[in-house]
């Protein structure tokens, strides 16, 4: 019987063509930014996705400082943490979070953190190795030659 036989090519993170991507926060609301971000590092806007490889491109925000939130949430959401002994929880509002050292990447890494897989994958591509942010308009990654990225015409 001679019948064809079809076989899906996987991209290993070799082959996987990186890029540097530029992507301008400002005016953007945060969690429609981070979720595009997070697409953009796993690789999901490419058509050599593959689920368990790192084959998305590396992220430079900047203006990170100009990022809005809707509603209530600059004094509603929180960020909570947990340092493992009793009594230990900290919770601290989006308002606070901001004014600190950082705030705005802190909050951003968080962010996009959070809509990328859970486990090994997830760890390595929200490393900052692959995710840049940077609260002014100026970045460091210019010998990358990165591209710059309007995230609106993602979906």
């Amino acid at each position: 019987m001679n019948t064809l036989s079809f076989k899906t090519d996987y991209v290993n993170t070799e082959a996987a063509n990186k890029q540097w991507v530029v992507v301008d926060a400002e005016g953007q609301t945060l969690g429609r930014l981070a979720s595009k971000v997070a697409k953009v590092l796993r690789g999901k806007y490419k058509p050599c996705f593959t689920p368990n490889m790192d084959c998305g491109d590396n992220v430079i925000i900047i203006n990170a400082d100009k990022i809005v939130v809707s509603g209530a949430k600059e004094a509603q959401k929180l960020y909570i943490s947990f340092s493992g002994y009793a009594g230990g929880q900290k919770r601290v509002p989006y308002a606070e979070m901001i004014k600190r050292k950082n705030g705005y990447e802190k909050v951003l890494r968080h962010a996009v953190k959070g809509m990328l897989p859970k486990g090994i994958l997830g760890r390595h591509l929200s490393d900052p190795k692959h995710l840049k942010i940077y609260e002014g308009a100026e970045h460091q990654q210019e010998a990358q030659k990165p591209v710059s990225l309007d995230i609106n015409l993602l979906k």
